[in-house]
Formats: C-alpha cells, sequence, structure tokens
C-alpha cells in the first residue's frame, strides 16, 4: 500500500479520538504545528503534512497572488489535493471511522476551512486560528453536521476582522455549528484560545 502523498509526521497516540490532522502557517513545518497538537490533545494520534507550495522558500497550502489576495483556483485544488491526503492518510494509518478534526493556523486554518467548505465528506470538524475566508464565492452545498471552532483577533492585521467575520456567516448560513472565540489582539494563539478550543474537543 502506498503512503499519502504529502510530506508528514505521523504521531501514534494513546486515545482512539480524536485524530488531529495539523495544519501549520506560511513558513511553518510539521514539526512546528505538532506543538499544537500537543497543547491541545496530547493524547491523540497526530498527521501534520507539509504545504506543498513554495513562496520564496516558504511552505504554504496554497498560492496568492498578493498579501491577503489568494489565487483561488489554486485554493480549490490544493483543497482536493488535501482532501486526498486525508482519504490515503485514513486507509494507510487505519483510522477508517475515527473522529478526525483538523486544527489549523493561520494559512493551516484557510485550507482547513476551504475543505469542510468543498469536501464536507472528508472533513466536517475543523478549528481554525487566526483565519480568514478562503473562497470569495463558496459552494451553497449545506453543511449540517459540520462543526467549526474559530479563534481569532479583532486586530488582526494579516486576518481582516471582516473576512473572518464572512467566514463565520459563511459556514451558519449553510447549517454549520460555529463556536466563536475572540480576542483583542493580532496574528496569534492565546491561552484562552487554546483552552477553549480543548473545551470544544470535548463537546
Amino acid at each position: 500500500m502506498t503512503g499519502p502523498a504529502l510530506d508528514h509526521r505521523y504521531v501514534e497516540g494513546s486515545q482512539a479520538e480524536p485524530v488531529l490532522l495539523l495544519l501549520h502557517g506560511t513558513g511553518g513545518s510539521p514539526d512546528d504545528i505538532l506543538a499544537l497538537g500537543k497543547e491541545l490533545r496530547p493524547e491523540s494520534t497526530m498527521i501534520a503534512p507539509a504545504g506543498p507550495v513554495s513562496e520564496n522558500g516558504a511552505a504554504r497550502w496554497f498560492r496568492r497572488l498578493a498579501e491577503g489576495v489568494f489565487d483561488v483556483e489554486d485554493v480549490i485544488v490544493r483543497a482536493g489535493e488535501l482532501a486526498e491526503f486525508i482519504d490515503a492518510a485514513r486507509e494507510y494509518y487505519g483510522l477508517a471511522g475515527r473522529r478526525l478534526v483538523a486544527a489549523g493556523f493561520s494559512n493551516g486554518a484557510n485550507i482547513a476551512a476551504a475543505v469542510a467548505m468543498l469536501r464536507p465528506d472528508v472533513l466536517s470538524e475543523v478549528v481554525l486560528f487566526s483565519a480568514m475566508s478562503p473562497l470569495p464565492e463558496p459552494p451553497a452545498d449545506r453543511l449540517e453536521g459540520t462543526r467549526v471552532f474559530l479563534a481569532n483577533g479583532r486586530h488582526d492585521p494579516m486576518a481582516p476582522l471582516d473576512s473572518s467575520e464572512r467566514l463565520v456567516r459563511t459556514f451558519r448560513d449553510r447549517g454549520a455549528e460555529v463556536t466563536e472565540r475572540w480576542h483583542p489582539g493580532g496574528h496569534q494563539i492565546t491561552v484562552d484560545g487554546l483552552e477553549a478550543a480543548r473545551e470544544w474537543l470535548l463537546s
């Protein structure tokens, strides 16, 4: 059996659920984002793939045309690739039937949101830190059964408030269950946000 296509780290956990799919931000790495997984649910099995796009040597999940301006066609293609990776990882590591939650920061949160919108059959639970809307015209498919946790800063220059709020509306308007945790800061993961995400994972 061939393994999943994306380079990744796999860490076997002591608890069956949830499996954490960890998605790094721009310039991050699987090793970096595993630290987030250990903060969220240290006993979980973790899968941390590497973003396949290089921007001046910095790993990303999809191309952008400028700061905050995404290559939408590439977002769609890369979301499909990540969905295929999730399916392949489930099969390769024997995770079929187990609850899987994606947790991402910044660009990693954006690709997680895109997969949840485009492929809810593959990914229906996401934890989003410092996320913004990845798709200007998301599909109108209903998302009942999808659960979203979002923790963002109200003064985040890299994930503007209007885009983050639009992302929340997009999910909620399509029937997803959305939990919001806002902080007064910028592009960061806060202690309060982590604690709220830990509680959400247990719900």
